[in-house]
């Protein structure tokens, strides 16, 4: 019962952090907490209930712990192995297949560790896990919220749909993962203005500037994909002057409010990018929602892993506090036993 209350708790957390502003980490780690709890509740439940039934929930969980990390790990390596393939060996390709040789990795700490019966390294692996636990926890709710923000109902009133930057091919072509963008921000667009009066046209942003590698910025780029595709060349203004994305949220900004002082916009991006880019423009002071375009299958996981790196260490101070804190435990234990 202490359990449902708790989630019950966290849950209108939660819904009091949506109602007050949807771009908050905060609402993620709530949703967390209130699943957590509630699973929690759920498992304490199961000496209530049939045998057969606990019997039958007890040894799917057991399944899930402990084949889900060796299926998790197969994927990520799987899916590292085409991202290197496909878009080549940057470091930002290189996430899931990291982290799928991660996972196996502590598993054959953990393996060593039972064989060996070190009392040592037992505690070097409980350490790992505590880590890992909390870092899993996040990454968990940063996926889970960012789900539901990217299903969020768009925004009937906004003057302004803003088209985020993503680099050009060749110096002056707009690449497929951009191109996606793009036809994204036409139908926020078009259904911004079918509901708004003609003297209130929506305007669209396209937004970034020039590369060091690029012949022209991206928003000139970017503008030319759009009109050449029958978008009305009036209903477009190019900031072309960011080159990050921080920038691209102060920049635009700029821009509404010497045009439209508080003016509400769509700001569109990708999936796997949206709820990144919506904490960026709360913290830009930017009065917008973000909404995502879809996003090649296969890039989809090292670019989730690279989102959730930048959010956990944009709060760093509070994150690698705790994981410190859990070291310093293990620490502890380590020096009681010696």
């Amino acid at each position: 019962m202490f359990a449902y209350v708790v989630a019950a708790v966290f849950l209108g957390l939660f819904g009091a952090g949506v109602l007050r502003d949807r771009r908050r980490f905060s609402n993620a780690v709530y949703l967390g907490l209130a699943v957590t709890f509630l699973g929690l509740g759920l498992l304490a439940g199961l000496e209530d209930a049939p045998p057969g039934v606990a019997v039958t929930v007890m040894v799917l969980v057991l399944l899930v712990l402990s084949l889900g990390p060796v299926a998790l790990a197969g994927l990520l390596c799987a899916n590292g192995v085409k991202m290197v393939r496909k878009e080549g060996r940057r470091p930002a390709n290189l996430l899931s297949l990291l982290a799928g040789l991660g996972i196996l990795g502590v598993m054959g700490l953990m393996a060593a560790a039972v064989l060996t019966h070190s009392t040592t390294l037992g505690i070097v692996v409980g350490t790992l896990l505590m880590v890992l636990g909390y870092v899993s926890f996040l990454f968990l709710s940063f996926i889970g919220y960012a789900f539901l923000y990217g299903r969020m109902r768009i925004r009937r009133d906004a003057d302004y749909v803003v088209v985020l930057g993503s680099g050009l091919v060749g110096g002056r072509r707009v690449p497929p993962l951009l191109a996606s963008r793009l036809d994204r921000g036409r139908q926020v667009f078009e259904t911004l203005a079918e509901r708004r009066e003609v003297d209130r046209t929506p305007v669209l942003i396209t937004s970034g500037g020039q590369g060091p590698d690029e012949e022209v910025p991206e928003s000139h780029a970017m503008a030319d994909y759009l009109v050449e595709r029958g978008f009305p060349a009036d209903r477009i203004v190019r900031e072309d002057r960011s080159r990050t994305t921080e920038e691209n949220m102060l920049f635009s900004h700029a821009l509404m409010e010497a045009e439209r002082p508080g003016a509400e916009c769509v700001i569109v991006t990708n999936n796997f990018h949206a709820f990144r880019a919506a904490l960026m423009a709360r913290k830009a002071g930017v009065n917008g929602q973000v909404v995502g375009s879809p996003t090649a299958a296969y890039f989809w996981p090292s670019a989730t892993i690279r989102e959730f790196v930048a959010v956990f260490l944009q709060f760093k101070a509070v994150n690698l506090g705790i994981c410190s804190g859990l070291v310093l435990v293990g620490a502890m234990a380590l020096a009681f036993v010696r």
